[in-house]
């Protein structure tokens, strides 16, 4: 039977460590330069409801060095939506290709495409979850602290995709989480009570506060992302003033472990998070977004059953 890419919920601990092993190799191969090319003649339908920069760069990047061909798919270049529904789209787009990645806005989209397609669906980012963002951020961790387990990871900002992601593979893979959001931005209910069951099965704590001081305490690694996501934009005086407080500074990481690093998952804007920490030593986005390719390699790899 297939299996599909939509939430990191359907992968066990030992399946996301397998996922970062089956990365570093990707990125061995990509800096050696390996002529092997396992998915030759394979190709992947690339669904874009929302536009990216990392998600289809790596995306198309990784494809083809890996042999296969890897087709973009805009809102103004199929008929999803308009004259087609989704069901129908995957009927035919898994009859023409060997994988679909879908970026979409409502997860239910993404759900929906996989319960038709006869092939592996890849979520490259819902309205709920960003299980690929969260892939590439294990990746760096692992590659700078040499490590998961026992990590405690502060996030401090919007209770959003990558937050609910994040909260789900950080726990599975044995790390501690605090999460701060202001009042009104918490994470959804359902992935709050799920992740908490996850957190006590592996022994780790998962908090949850409005204050960021309290979340970033003796964190490793301060974590945040957009507040005015794409479609909020309607929002964006409210959402200044509702996250007044929330950016992350050297002053608010005094309050974490000395060798704290930062991560955010791109693209960033000024207010939520300093120059002075955004572009120090302590930064660690580059990496992170650079392994954002070897990830998703990993991914259409194993679900291509070639690792």
């Amino acid at each position: 039977m297939k299996r599909d890419f939509l939430t990191l919920l359907d992968y066990s601990k030992e399946e996301i460590n397998e996922l970062l092993d089956i990365s570093d190799e990707m990125k061995r191969w990509m800096k050696e330069g390996t002529n092997e090319r396992p998915l030759s003649g394979k190709s992947m339908a690339m669904i874009f409801q929302k536009r990216s920069t990392r998600t289809r760069v790596s995306t198309e990047t990784g494809m083809a060095f890996l042999g296969g061909h890897a087709l973009f798919l805009g809102m103004s270049d199929i008929q999803l939506g308009k004259n087609e529904t989704l069901k129908d789209t995957a009927l035919v787009l898994s009859r023409f290709n060997d994988l679909i990645l879908a970026r979409v806005y409502g997860h239910e989209d993404v759900e929906e495409l996989a319960k038709y397609s006869r092939v592996p669906v890849i979520n490259a980012l819902s309205d709920k979850f960003h299980p690929l963002q969260i892939l590439a951020d294990l990746m760096t961790i692992r590659e700078h602290f040499g490590k998961l387990e026992g990590l405690k990871i502060a996030w401090v900002g919007d209770g959003n995709n990558v937050c609910h992601s994040l909260m789900i593979g950080a726990t599975k893979v044995g790390m501690h989480m605090s999460v701060a959001t202001p009042r009104g931005y918490e994470p959804a209910e359902d992935v709050i009570e799920t992740t908490k069951k996850i957190a006590e099965k592996k022994g780790v704590t998962l908090t949850f506060t409005n204050d960021p001081k309290e979340a970033v305490k003796d964190a490793d690694i301060i974590v945040t992302d957009t507040w005015i996501s794409m479609g909020q934009d309607a929002e964006k005086e409210k959402r200044l003033r509702d996250f007044a407080g929330y950016q992350v500074t050297e002053e608010l990481g005094k309050l974490a472990k000395p060798h704290w690093k930062f991560m955010h998952c791109l693209p960033r804007k000024p207010q939520e998070v300093s120059d002075e920490v955004f572009y120090s030593e302590r930064s660690i986005v580059f990496d992170e977004a650079e392994n954002r390719m070897y990830t998703v390699m990993a991914v259409m790899m194993k679900l291509l059953e070639k690792r």
